[in-house]
């Protein structure tokens, strides 16, 4: 073991004493579900019989970004099992919403380990993997350590990695260079994650497209959807979609801009954090909102007396996103990063983004260099663009276009990572799971 190796070793036993405490902290603030906090531990394992694969994926984008992956997968090995880990809450929630019912019953979750080498071993123990895939910057030492020595093929797909990040783990060399070389298969995101990535030490990594792109559209039920249709009439429909703390306030100022030349304006606000909605609809109702604030967890929905509404629900962005005739992506306002600004080009949704795309730079960046999206980087310029899509319909529309135009090109990228994930993982690719007392 190499010391930074036996030093993160250290660190992870050293914690684990203080980490239960932390953790029933979380599920005090409804960041942890408290009847499940063993799995953090590594237990509560229940193995199928047969081949499994472990996925995981830290949070919402990268855990849905996972199902046209897991579909291609089992399409080439129906008899595969696999095994979804996640990091939060929310992630867990949404993924088994969406998942399709061929996948149901293939699909088994858990929340992932905490990065103690004793929970990771139980872990590993309980459920005998035979691959793992970790999705974006899911990098764990202690975790890849124990599936490296116990031969457990690994593969980092729309791997990320960002150019601050990649400067910092300079100071740590030789922990990425141990924990990028246990992977077989890196396949970056964007062609500068991948560079990135080479030099700081998976010489192998590739990049072949964003799997995000590749994700089905958003569900909405369409009952819903045709009753707030209805509704909302011809109203014109603002949707702030996703948002973070610092955002609100400029959407907030943005719609008070727009008043004058839209008086019956509708903003929607989606938060990205649910639990945030009561604090957003008090901050919109300090705004003066001359028609009041709704807010969608109290029953409310958007009646003509409305201005703002804020729909504070899990799971429902995919309803906004038809409703809208624009919409701003969330966390690019603030220096988040950016959500995932090909959802609204996949439902034909004229997309508005901030400075802070770091997350989906190229996706970002296509979609501004294509038409397919406006940059607004405060108050005054979220208005004007608000204002250039709802006075002109037909640019609308092209911008809609363009945007669809960008979120096909990476279609093909499931199917094509699926069948290169098997063929690093001998008892997948083979057809035959590997003997760790189970039967196959």
């Amino acid at each position: 073991m190499s010391l930074a190796g036996r030093i993160s070793h250290a660190v992870g036993t050293g914690l684990a004493p203080l980490l239960p405490f932390w953790l029933e902290l979380r599920a005090r603030r409804g960041k942890e579900m408290p009847e499940r906090l063993a799995e953090r531990r590594g237990e509560a394992a229940s193995r199928p019989a047969g081949p499994l694969l472990w996925l995981h994926a830290a949070s919402v984008g990268e855990s849905l970004s996972l199902l046209p992956l897991m579909d291609a997968l089992v399409e080439r090995r129906p008899d595969l099992h696999l095994l979804v880990t996640t990091g939060t809450v929310t992630a867990a929630t949404l993924l088994m919403q969406r998942l399709p019912p061929l996948l149901a019953d293939r699909v088994h979750h858990r929340f992932v380990p905490l990065d103690v080498p004793r929970w990771v071993e139980t872990f590993l123990d309980g459920w005998r993997p035979d691959g793992a895939i970790f999705v974006e910057s899911e990098l764990w030492p202690n975790l890849t350590a124990a599936l490296a020595r116990r031969g457990i093929p690994l593969a980092l797909v729309n791997a990320r990695i960002s150019a601050r990040s990649a400067r910092l783990w300079h100071w740590a060399p030789g922990l990425m260079r141990d924990m990028l070389g246990r992977f077989s298969l890196v396949v970056a995101q964007s062609e500068g994650d991948a560079e990135r990535l080479r030099r700081l030490g998976a010489p192998g990594a590739v990049y072949w497209g964003q799997l995000k792109a590749a994700a089905e559209p958003l569900p909405a039920d369409p009952a819903e959807l045709a009753r707030l249709r209805a509704m909302t009439g011809d109203r014109p429909i603002f949707l702030a979609a996703s948002t973070h703390a610092g955002e609100e306030e400029i959407v907030c100022a943005a719609h008070a801009a727009l008043l004058p030349r839209f008086p019956d304006l509708l903003t929607i606000i989606v938060p990205r954090h649910t639990e945030r909605g009561a604090a957003i609809a008090a901050l919109a109702a300090a705004a003066a909102v001359p028609r009041g604030v709704t807010r969608r967890t109290e029953g409310g929905d958007p009646v003509p007396e409305a201005g703002i509404h804020v729909a504070d629900t899990l799971g429902e962005l995919g309803l906004f996103y038809r409703l809208a005739d624009v919409a701003l992506v969330g966390a690019t306002l603030v220096p988040k990063g950016g959500h995932n600004p090909l959802e609204p080009a996949r439902l034909g949704c004229p997309i508005l983004l901030g400075p802070h795309t770091e997350n989906a730079l190229e996706a970002a960046e296509a979609l501004l260099d294509r038409g397919g999206a406006l940059p607004v980087a405060s108050a005054a310029a979220l208005a004007q663009a608000v204002t250039d899509v709802l006075s002109d319909p037909a640019r609308g529309h092209a911008m809609a276009t363009a945007a669809a135009a960008v979120a096909a090109r990476s279609a093909g990228l499931p199917g094509r990572l699926a069948t290169a994930v098997l063929g690093i993982m001998p008892a997948l690719r083979d057809g035959v799971a590997r003997q760790r007392g189970y039967c196959s």
